[in-house]
Parts: C-alpha cells; sequence; structure tokens
C-alpha cells in the first residue's frame, strides 16, 4: 500500500515551519492515541502513521530528501518502523513527554505509567528502509548491500549519556521512582503521573557527554548485505534481525525492516507471477502470420503468430515468468499484440491494397456480418 503524503497526514503546507509541525502533530497524536480511542485499530494505524511523518518533518535533514525525492528519498535515513511500534515505545523514540507535556499523564496516563515504570531492560527500536529492484532481481533472488544510518551507543560515553568518569544522580523530584503523584480533586484520590524530570527513569544526568550531550545515542552509518528471496513483492520485507537500533538497559538490538520497491520496466509489467508484454505488429504479420521478436526476462524471444491474428490477442510463453515465493512455481509471460495500421502508403501500396480490397466480400465475414445484421436490425426496429 503507498505511503500518504506527509505534509498532508499532518494537514500542513510545504512551507510550514517547525513549531507549525510540531503543534499539527500535537493536535494529532492526542486526536488519534489509543487510550483515547480504546479498541479502535484505525485510530492506532493513524497515530502511528502521525509519529512518522513528524519524525521526517521534525528533522530538517529528513525533510529536505523527502522534499526533494519524496519517500524513495528516505531510503537508509534510518526513519523508524512506528508500524510495528507499541504505541508506548513511539513515545521515547520521539520525545513525545516534551511535545504533549502531561496531557497523557493527567488524563490518559495508562500507556506513559506503563512504559515508564518498567524499569527493566528494553528492546531497541526498529528501523525501516527500502531497497530498490528490478524484475530481474525478481526472477533470480539477489543480494543487496544497503547502507543506512541508525542510532548507535555513544563510544565516549557507552551509552549512558554521563561523561567519563561521572554517572546519573538520583532524581530530586520523584526522588529515583520515576513517578510524582498529585492531589485530586478534593484531596480524596491521588493522580500518578511520569516524573517530568527525569521522564520515568528516576535519574537524571548531572555532567553530560559532550558528544552525545547527554543523549547517550549518536547517528552512524552501517552498511549491510540482505538476500532477498525470489519472487518477492512490492511491498514485502525483509527482515535484518539485530540492525535496529540499541536497546535500553542492557536489552536486546530491534531489527531492520527492508521494503521491497520495483523499479519500472521499460516493456514488461507484472502480474503476479506472470509477466505482461505489448508488442505492435503490423496488419501484414496479422493477416499472413509470422515470427516476431518479443522482450523478456531472458532476452528478446521469438513468438510464431499465427494467420488472422486479430488486434488485442494475447499468446502465452510457458516458463517466462516470476517463481512463486512459496510454491516456487514459475509463471509464463503473456503477450499481447497490438495491431498497427499505416497512417500512409505509397503508391504501390495503396495499388495493391485496392486489388485486394475488390476480392473482398464483407458479406461472408462472421463479424462483419453479424455487426451489420445487428445494425440493420436495430434500425429496422426502430
Amino acid at each position: 500500500m503507498a505511503k500518504r503524503d506527509y505534509y498532508e497526514v499532518l494537514g500542513v503546507g510545504k512551507t510550514a515551519g517547525a513549531d507549525d509541525i510540531k503543534r499539527a502533530y500535537r493536535r494529532l497524536a492526542i486526536k488519534y492515541h489509543p487510550d483515547k480511542n480504546p479498541d479502535d485499530k484505525d485510530a492506532e494505524a493513524k497515530f502511528k502513521e502521525c509519529a512518522e511523518a513528524y519524525e521526517v518533518l521534525s528533522d530538517p535533514d529528513k525533510r529536505a530528501r523527502y522534499d526533494q525525492f519524496g519517500h524513495a528519498g528516505l531510503q537508509g535515513a534510518g526513519v523508524h518502523d512506528f508500524s510495528r511500534m507499541n504505541v508506548e515505545d513511539i513515545f521515547g523514540a520521539l520525545n513525545l513527554d516534551d511535545i504533549l507535556g502531561d496531557f497523557f499523564g493527567g488524563a490518559f496516563g495508562g500507556s506513559r505509567s506503563r512504559r515508564s515504570t518498567a524499569r527493566g531492560p528494553h528492546r531497541g527500536y526498529d528501523l525501516e528502509t527500502v531497497v530498490e529492484m528490478t524484475l530481474n532481481d525478481v526472477a533470480s533472488g539477489v543480494e543487496k548491500s544497503i547502507e543506512f544510518t541508525r542510532q548507535d551507543n555513544c563510544e565516549d560515553c557507552s551509552g549512558t549519556g554521563s561523561a567519563k568518569g561521572s554517572s546519573p544522580s538520583k532524581c530530586s523530584t520523584c526522588g529515583g521512582s520515576g513517578q510524582v503523584a498529585q492531589a485530586g480533586m478534593g484531596g480524596f484520590f491521588q493522580m500518578v503521573s511520569t516524573c517530568p524530570k527525569c521522564r520515568g527513569s528516576g535519574k537524571v544526568i548531572t555532567n553530560p557527554c559532550k558528544k552525545c550531550r547527554g543523549t547517550g545515542k549518536v547517528p552512524k552509518k552501517r552498511l549491510v548485505t540482505v538476500k532477498i528471496p525470489a519472487g518477492v513483492h512490492e511491498g514485502q520485507s525483509v527482515r535484518v534481525a539485530g540492525e535496529g537500533e540499541p536497546g535500553f538497559g542492557g536489552g536486546p538490538r530491534g531489527d531492520l525492516y527492508c521494503y521491497v520497491r520495483l523499479k519500472e520496466h521499460p516493456f514488461l509489467q507484472r502480474d503476479g507471477v506472470n509477466i505482461i508484454a505489448a508488442v505492435p505488429i503490423s496488419f501484414t504479420q496479422a493477416a499472413l502470420g509470422g515470427i516476431v521478436e518479443v522482450p523478456s526476462l531472458n532476452g528478446m524471444k521469438e513468438l510464431k503468430i499465427p494467420s488472422g491474428t486479430q488486434n488485442g490477442d494475447v499468446f502465452r510463453i510457458k516458463g517466462q515468468g516470476l517463481p512463486d515465493i512459496r510454491t516456487k512455481r514459475t509463471g509464463d509471460e503473456l503477450v499481447q499484440v497490438i495491431v498497427e495500421i499505416p497512417k500512409k502508403l505509397n503508391s504501390q501500396q495503396e495499388e495493391l491494397l485496392r486489388k485486394f480490397a475488390e476480392t473482398e466480400d464483407n458479406t461472408v465475414l462472421p463479424k462483419s456480418r453479424g455487426f451489420f445484421e445487428k445494425l440493420k436490425e436495430y434500425f429496422n426496429n426502430k
């Protein structure tokens, strides 16, 4: 399924500033948040779609690549695969506590509380990228070298965010619990929300690492080789385990999902496991029959055209299609012939055709007779 334009997703123009984009995303994130729309899969999908659009348009480099090349320009840019993320993880990936403030902590605190109080190891975030393939690649399978950027642990601070020789301190606001309690209406109950200072971690960095500025992560380029199986379809993905972003608290890395995009072939189109080609032939070849060369995935192939071929007739070349990714059965090539009528004739050609026309008896041609009989019957009934 084709992705929507990111500006359309957020409802902003292409000249929108950073603040406009942030406000638009905040409004939509609140509208579609699953805590506000329980058991609504459509709202959850839109929430994730908005998160993906915001990640790209809020980053100057990713936005510039998207503006120039569209979705294809984000290949290797390290865009998170939000469609596979839990809602709680999206908060961490985009630092949504800063964007949404206390809205979810007060009104819809369930997801944030579950996320922030889980202090143990967390799996790292998944990433997605795009792999361009030709029909020939699909026919045989291929290995692709993919370069992308991901957030890795900072080498200077080993991912802690603190400068060498120092360590995070206990948060003075929450006392290290990661949560703060506020009195509710009339003082009869308390509302527990994520600590705004430490964002639920229970610790604060007092002496941040200069290289990563306290985040513990720095962008790094990565080159991996991915094996794409034969028969893969547009939009399908290949998972590369452990090539996502590093985990939290000693958790494992996420994965990299490589989504397939097919390059357009100048002469061939795909229809499942079959390949379709449209080939022009002359009206004399159609009438008399002959041998024509047609394009295929394996070079030019000879195709026998029988006499009396009609415009639009389809011929099959067995075994010249694509393999089924599951059964490995190979499809066929379907060749549709397009009969071309010459726009200009030289005198010799015109004379020959006129002589041929004198020998024709239109009344005995099955298709012509049927048409004219129906035409007479229609007007006689009128």
